[in-house]
């Protein structure tokens, strides 16, 4: 049955943009991995490579954030699906022809992670622009299904190609969705700057007052703190060691099914969550994100592929809730004019800690064992996720209606930062 939002024609076209893109980024970091790896034959060189991407997108995030509550969002997207189009055609270009190098791969994930840090922002401000506030959980719900598909097709089909023809072809095709991405988002009407929005004379003074709004609302900046210790210990443990240490039980094959097999619990819980209601939907998503950390303890526990496949696929349960309940709740509780900004304050937060855990997983495991130091991250990541619970401002954020009605009051004095709700 076919979604009412898709009858909307702006989520429509917003929607295909982020159908094509997320295909061709699903695709890309298994071709990048294993490319960088048979490049390299070491994990080292694939943790600098995710480094630099990591690096401008932290950097810039609050810039990037404090950009799209000033000017056109839309405008926004369509220029950096375009950069982001030349920077992995360059990429592609080196692995088709053989001519592949640390420093140029490097030089092109730095540029590339300089335009993620002004588009992630942008995504998640647009959307309340888009749909009307009654429908932001449902088209959540629906672009997380979508995004889910593409993490069961894409990384399957990446592997395969990348066995067969290297990583070229994939990261090829995932400078091609860039393209026909900004295309579609060219298609959505003008959008003005955010409702309520003012500029101010300088970006700096922006940022200072992103900055303020954020550290008041403390369910936010608590479930940042929670991440930023998750990301520490999960990315870089799961992007590098996760490759190797599969490969050596299972082969290359088989990581491409485990990243196919989280994405498909993503998919089946984001389909559930179109429909599901409750009263505390942060909560909720806190709760199952327990669920997260047991791909961690089945490395560590040097479980084999079905294993590893089945704790994929429970862990990707509990992240979709985890996604829609976070995404919801800051489009609900945050107003407009400041949503950009405040989102990537979480997201600088949230993230800054993933270099040191990319540069310090590979000279761990060299002095701990790759098992073992899998196995303590999926302990810490359990712990973190579950402390921001013990905040009241946490377990009380209310989710529908009610919360609608936060937001237009918000909204109305933009200049003095949102209070948190449920402290």
């Amino acid at each position: 049955m076919l979604s009412p939002l898709l009858l909307n024609k702006g989520f429509r076209w917003f929607f295909t943009a982020q159908s094509v893109s997320l295909l061709g980024s699903a695709m890309a970091p298994v071709a990048l991995a294993f490319a960088v790896l048979d490049a390299s034959g070491s994990p080292g060189d694939l943790g600098v490579v995710l480094t630099v991407y990591m690096v401008p997108l932290l950097v810039f995030l609050v810039v990037g954030g404090a950009t799209a509550d000033r000017l056109p969002r839309r405008t926004l997207l369509v220029a950096a699906n375009l950069g982001s189009a030349l920077t992995q055609g360059g990429v592609a270009a080196l692995l088709l022809t053989g001519r592949y190098a640390l420093v140029p791969v490097a030089a092109l994930g730095f540029a590339n992670g300089v335009l993620a840090a002004f588009t992630t922002p942008a995504l998640r401000g647009i959307l309340p622009q888009l749909v009307p506030g009654d429908g932001l959980r449902q088209a959540n719900a629906l672009l997380g299904s979508v995004r889910n598909a593409t993490k069961i097709l894409g990384p399957s089909l990446s592997g395969v190609l990348v066995a067969a023809t290297g990583g070229g072809p994939a990261i090829a095709f995932d400078a091609l969705t860039y393209l026909l991405a900004a295309a579609c988002l060219t298609r959505l009407a003008p959008l003005d700057g955010p409702s309520g929005s003012r500029r101010s004379a300088s970006l700096l003074t922006d940022i200072r007052e992103g900055w303020d709004a954020y550290r008041r609302i403390r369910w936010v900046w608590t479930v940042s703190l929670a991440f930023c210790v998750v990301n520490l210990v999960q990315v870089g443990t799961w992007q590098i060691l996760g490759p190797e240490l599969t490969r050596q039980a299972d082969g290359e094959a088989a990581w491409g099914f485990v990243l196919s097999a989280r994405g498909a619990g993503l998919l089946v819980m984001s389909a559930l969550m179109y429909r599901l209601t409750v009263r505390h939907l942060l909560r909720l998503g806190q709760l199952v994100s327990v669920l997260g950390a047991l791909p961690l303890l089945a490395l560590g526990a040097h479980l084999h592929a079905p294993w590893l496949i089945a704790a994929a696929f429970t862990a990707g349960l509990g992240s979709s809730v985890a996604s829609v309940g976070w995404d919801t709740s800051l489009q609900e509780h945050v107003p407009p004019h400041a949503l950009s900004r405040v989102s990537s304050f979480d997201d600088l937060l949230s993230y800054i800690a993933i270099p040191l855990g990319q540069l310090s997983v590979a000279p761990l495991a060299d002095r701990f064992g790759g098992f073992q130091v899998a196995a303590v991250a999926g302990v810490v990541y359990a712990a973190a996720v579950l402390a921001p619970l013990a905040s009241a401002a946490v377990r009380s954020l209310p989710h529908g209606l009610g919360a609608q009605a936060t937001v237009a009051a918000d909204a109305a004095a933009p200049t003095t930062p949102p209070e948190p709700v449920g402290r």
